[in-house]
């Protein structure tokens, strides 16, 4: 992973882990891989690491079990809501893009429609 230098470490690992619970890549329930692991993972010192995961609890997508390790939410609604909220920001960004370029929104939702089919 690249990392954005204007932003803090643990926020864009934050974003990351929270990309790979919407989209399913670590499953409600799944264990999650060690700080010490992830830390190697993302070439990062483990304290960073460390704190984009209890970031990720304060936000209830995952919770950690005393001996066992950190395991992500099994609340559904909690990781729905969650996809949702990508895919509003993803939807804005585009919508914004779109209005910029004068694409009206008839040829814009037209050109989603036959991209979704292809």
């Amino acid at each position: 992973m690249e990392f954005d230098n204007d932003r803090p470490i643990y926020i864009q690992i934050l974003e990351d882990f929270k990309g790979k619970i919407s989209s399913g890549k670590w499953k409600a329930g799944e264990k999650i891989d060690s700080v010490r692991n992830l830390a190697k993972e993302y070439e990062v010192n483990p304290n960073t690491v460390q704190r984009a995961l209890q970031e990720l609890e304060r936000y209830g997508l995952c919770h950690s079990q005393r001996t066992a390790g950190r395991f992500v939410t099994e609340d559904e609604k909690l990781i729905k809501s969650l996809s949702k909220n990508a895919f509003e920001i993803i939807c804005d960004d585009f919508i914004t893009s779109a209005k910029s370029l004068k694409i009206a929104k008839d040829d814009a939702l037209e050109g989603i429609k036959n991209m979704w089919e292809d």
